[in-house]
């Protein structure tokens, strides 16, 4: 039922996370020089996005025939 919608957000979001991603990378490497804190902040958003999805269950759904 909501699936336009919900696809819209992800690919909205994932657009907005690379652009914000590449260029706080490039900030955070122009400040330090060297990208080990890129790396440590992306390990930090990864680490982060697994303990948000650890409490989904997903249901298994019953096929309907046609």
């Amino acid at each position: 039922r909501y699936m336009g919608t919900l696809y819209g957000l992800v690919f909205f979001s994932h657009q907005v996370g690379s652009f914000l991603g590449v260029w706080l990378g490039g900030r955070l490497y122009d400040l330090q020089g060297n990208y080990t804190l890129v790396w440590w902040v992306g390990v930090g958003v990864g680490a982060f996005s697994a303990l948000v999805h650890l409490p989904i269950r997903e249901r298994k759904l019953n096929a309907v025939a046609a």
